[in-house]
C-alpha cells in the first residue's frame, strides 16, 4: 500500500489552490476589494454629501448658488441642542463600557467561540442586544467585543476576519437601536409638547408602549438578530482568506482605542490617575474631596433614585431623551464614584467622540439646503406618494434609508421627515408606533454605508472606514430582503 502523502508545506514552494468560496462569500469580497479602493474618509464623505445635496437642490429645485449657499449657513447650528444630546448618550455609552467591571466581563465572553464564525456571530450578538439597550452603550460595547475577539483569536490561533468583527459590532448601530430603549424619534414623541405637537401634527405624547414595548417592535428585534447571525456565519471568509487584527493594528503597541495606557490600566483594575491620585491622596484635602466616593456616590444614589421614580410614577411613559441621558449619566457616576476618575473617563470618552461632534455641524447644513430649498419636501413626497396601507412600512423605511445617507442622525431626520411620514400615515390609517418602528430601521439599515457613526468604532478599532465598509454595505444589501419581507408581511 502507498504511504499517505503529506499535503505541501506553505514554505515548499508548491502553491496550494484557494479555497471554493460560496456566492455570498464572493459576493462580500468582490465588494470589500472595491470599497477598499475607493472609500472615502468619514469627514471627506460629509463634504461629498454636502456637494450632492447642492447639486440636488439647483437640479430638481432650480436653485440658484446664492441660494444654496445661505441655506447651508442657515441650517449649520440647527441640530446643536440635539447633537449635545447625541454626543452624552455617545459619551455616557462609553464610559459604561469601559468600566473595569464591564471589561472583565467581555474578557470572559470572548474566550466562549472556538473558531472564527462563532467568533463574529458572538460580537454581532452582544452588539445588537446592547445597541436595544443603548445605541451608545451597543456602539462602543461592540467595538470593545470586536477589538478584544480579535486580539483573543490572534493569541488562540483562530482564524477570523477583523473587518467582518467590526461590522458584527457595529449591527447594533445599524440594525436593532431604532427598535430599542434610545431610539431618538420614539424618545423625541415621547417627550410632553415635542415639535410636533406644537404643529398639530400630533396631538398626545406617543408612549414607550407603542415603539419599544410592543408585539411589533420586539417580535422584528428577535427576528432581525437571528437574520442578521445567520447572514454573519455565511459571510465570514474560509480561514486561509480571513485577515487577523494584526493585519491593521501593532499588537506590541496596542494601538486601538483612546487614552490606551489608561484603558488597559483600567481592565487591570486600576484607574489611569492611580499613579496620581496615590501620590497627593492624603497630603491634600481637595485631592480627597476630588476623588472621594461617598460624595459621587450619594448624588448618584440620589440620581438613580429619582430616574427610578419617574418610571414608578409614569410608568413607561416616563422614557424620553432627557430621562434616558441622566440615567446614563447617573449610572455612570454611580459606577465610579470618585468625582475625579469619572470626570477623567469623560475626558477620554470625549476624545473618541471628536468626529462626530467636527461632523454634526456639516449634517446639519445638509439638513438646511434640504429643508431651505424644498428638497427634502420633494424627495419625502416622491418617495411617500406611491405607498399604499399595505406598503407604507416600506415606503417608510425606505425614506428613512436615504434620508440617513445624507443626514446620519435619526433625530435630525426625524424632525424634517417624521412630521409629513405620520400624517401620510395617518391618512392610511398606520399607527404612529408602526410609522416609527419602520423608519427607524431605515435609519439604522444605511449606518452600513454612511460611517458617520463609525467614528468611535474606527478608533477604538484600530481600523480605516475603507477596511471594514466593504462587509458593511454587504451586510447592508443583504439585510434588504429581510427587512422587506418583516415590513411588508408582520401585522402591528
Amino acid at each position: 500500500m502507498a504511504a499517505e502523502q503529506a499535503p505541501p508545506s506553505p514554505h515548499s514552494g508548491v502553491k496550494t489552490p484557494d479555497p471554493p468560496l460560496t456566492p455570498i462569500q464572493k459576493f462580500g469580497e468582490a465588494i470589500a476589494d472595491r470599497v477598499e479602493r475607493w472609500m472615502p474618509s468619514p469627514f471627506l464623505f460629509a463634504i461629498i454629501l454636502t456637494y450632492v445635496a447642492a447639486v440636488a437642490a439647483f437640479a430638481f429645485e432650480r436653485s440658484t448658488p446664492g441660494e444654496v449657499a445661505l441655506a447651508w449657513y442657515d441650517g449649520f447650528w440647527d441640530l446643536l441642542q440635539f447633537a449635545m444630546q447625541m454626543v452624552i448618550i455617545l459619551v455616557t455609552g462609553n464610559v459604561v463600557a469601559y468600566h473595569p467591571r464591564v471589561r472583565s466581563g467581555i474578557l470572559r465572553l470572548v474566550r466562549l467561540p472556538s473558531n472564527g464564525r462563532q467568533a463574529v456571530v458572538l460580537v454581532g450578538i452582544g452588539s445588537m442586544l446592547v445597541g436595544w439597550i443603548s445605541w451608545g452603550l451597543g456602539l462602543i460595547f461592540g467595538a470593545i467585543l470586536a477589538r478584544e475577539m480579535g486580539r483573543e483569536a490572534h493569541g488562540r490561533g483562530i482564524a477570523v476576519h477583523y473587518p467582518l468583527l467590526a461590522v458584527a459590532g457595529y449591527l447594533g448601530m445599524s440594525l436593532t437601536w431604532g427598535w430599542g430603549l434610545s431610539s431618538s424619534a420614539g424618545l423625541l414623541q415621547a417627550t410632553d409638547n415635542n415639535v410636533f405637537m406644537q404643529a398639530g401634527i400630533v396631538d398626545r405624547v406617543i408612549p414607550a408602549t407603542e415603539w419599544v414595548f410592543h408585539p411589533y417592535p420586539l417580535t422584528l428585534t428577535v427576528l432581525a438578530i437571528i437574520y442578521a447571525c445567520v447572514m454573519l456565519w455565511l459571510l465570514s471568509p474560509p480561514d486561509r482568506n480571513c485577515r487577523g487584527i494584526e493585519r491593521f493594528v501593532d499588537l506590541g503597541e496596542d494601538a486601538p482605542g483612546p487614552d490606551r495606557s489608561g484603558k488597559e490600566a483600567a481592565a487591570a483594575g486600576a484607574h489611569p490617575d492611580a499613579s496620581r491620585e496615590a501620590g497627593t491622596e492624603g497630603r491634600s484635602l481637595s485631592d480627597r474631596i476630588d476623588n472621594s466616593r461617598l460624595l459621587g456616590g450619594i448624588i448618584a444614589l440620589v440620581g438613580l433614585v429619582l430616574f427610578l421614580r419617574a418610571f414608578v410614577t409614569q410608568g413607561m411613559g416616563a422614557l424620553n431623551l432627557d430621562v434616558f441621558n441622566f440615567g446614563f449619566l447617573m449610572l455612570g457616576l454611580a459606577l465610579y464614584a470618585s468625582p475625579a476618575r469619572y470626570q477623567g473617563e469623560f475626558n477620554d470618552a470625549v476624545k473618541g467622540s471628536a468626529g462626530v461632534i467636527l461632523q454634526f455641524p456639516f449634517y446639519a447644513g445638509i439638513i438646511g439646503i434640504m429643508t431651505g430649498t424644498g428638497l427634502v419636501d420633494t424627495m419625502t413626497e416622491a418617495l411617500l406618494s406611491i405607498a399604499t396601507e399595505g406598503t407604507y412600512p416600506v415606503a417608510a423605511w425606505f425614506t428613512g434609508a436615504v434620508m440617513n445617507i445624507f443626514v446620519p442622525s435619526a433625530g435630525g431626520e426625524w424632525a424634517i421627515v417624521g412630521g409629513p411620514m405620520m400624517l401620510a400615515g395617518s391618512e392610511l390609517g398606520i399607527p404612529h408606533g408602526q410609522t416609527i418602528a419602520a423608519y427607524a430601521v431605515g435609519d439604522a439599515h444605511t449606518n452600513l454605508l454612511n460611517p458617520f457613526w463609525a467614528i468611535p468604532l474606527l478608533a477604538i478599532t484600530g481600523l480605516k472606514a475603507r477596511d471594514m465598509f466593504g462587509y458593511g454595505i454587504t451586510m447592508m444589501i443583504l439585510l434588504v430582503p429581510f427587512i422587506a419581507g418583516a415590513l411588508l408581511l408582520l401585522p402591528y
